[in-house]
């Protein structure tokens, strides 16, 4: 046999297992899902093609706007701040003793079940006998407010949650881009007089720029598909103040049977994180910077 083609042929054979996955759990569910969002099903009755009606019924349905709504806040909330504290604690982490203890530090509640995580916040967050509010209460004599109750406070509540148990795992991959830029930047740059805020924006923030990137695209598309959080810690409350998109998309599938319609939200979803991370990139061009 030619042994290019025994090249090409084993190959295929070392990728297939990554290949039938990425089939199996990816593309063949996102062409069914794609194909649900045009027929009106409740998962026992025989389906029914209604073409573009389901997508008609989402955008003037008062639930699915008042779910993006909060899904984009969300997303406000915590992306540009998560990303800052991730690159602050990468480059307080990058030169520090003990700093592999510090990243397990860090890094534990990435791997910590959400469930678990909102449990354990839901306590800290209790209104009437949380130990921030009991904190709050000893150390300055103010009473805390009812964080998971206010229909203000609950959004911003869950976003700290979210931004707590993200930053370990962003810190990582900024660690990653700090192992990448040569030290000859700083040595060059002390000996121009430069400050550490200065190396800080000047060469660590330009130089980290392919890595914000990665980081930016991975937590926009995780904070418009947060649902654990919501669900264990408000269930969507209060009046639906953390309703969010994936929690918009469970009630209707598995709530009200309506799956063709949550198929439409769903694809609906999909088509913004689509067009917000070719954006992204397209836009990357102006601020990232690669060394030579």
């Amino acid at each position: 046999m030619n042994p290019k083609r025994s090249n090409t042929i084993w190959g295929y054979f070392f990728i297939a297992p990554q290949l039938i996955g990425l089939l199996t759990f990816s593309l063949i569910p996102l062409i069914s899902a794609f194909v649900l969002s045009t027929l009106d099903w409740d998962g026992f009755k025989a389906a029914t093609f209604v073409g573009f009606d389901n997508f008609n019924y989402a955008f003037h349905n008062p639930d699915f706007q008042k779910a993006m709504k909060n899904t984009l806040l969300f997303s406000v909330l915590t992306v540009p701040a998560g990303i800052f504290l991730s690159l602050l604690t990468a480059v307080a982490l990058n030169n520090v003793r003990m700093r592999v203890l510090y990243r397990l530090f860090f890094f534990m509640p990435v791997v910590t079940s959400s469930v678990a995580v909102a449990i354990v916040w839901m306590w800290l967050l209790n209104g009437d006998f949380g130990l921030i509010n009991v904190m709050l209460k000893t150390v300055f004599g103010v009473k805390g407010p009812q964080w998971l109750t206010d229909l203000h406070l609950v959004l911003p509540s869950l976003a700290l949650v979210s931004i707590w148990k993200g930053i370990g795992f962003n810190m990582v991959l900024f660690l990653a881009g700090l192992q990448g830029i040569s030290k000859d930047y700083y040595e060059a740059s002390m000996i121009d007089g430069a400050t550490r805020i200065q190396q800080f924006w000047r060469i660590t923030v330009p130089l980290l720029s392919p890595t914000t990137l990665f980081v930016t695209i991975i937590a926009v598309i995780d904070s418009f598909k947060v649902f654990d959080t919501a669900f264990v810690m408000t269930s969507g409350g209060p009046a639906k103040a953390s309703y969010t998109m994936v929690y918009h998309l469970y009630e209707l599938a598995f709530k009200n049977f309506q799956f063709g319609k949550s198929a439409s939200a769903a694809v609906i979803l999909f088509i913004i994180i689509l067009v917000l991370t070719v954006l992204q990139t397209y836009y990357s061009r102006k601020w990232v910077h690669y060394a030579e």
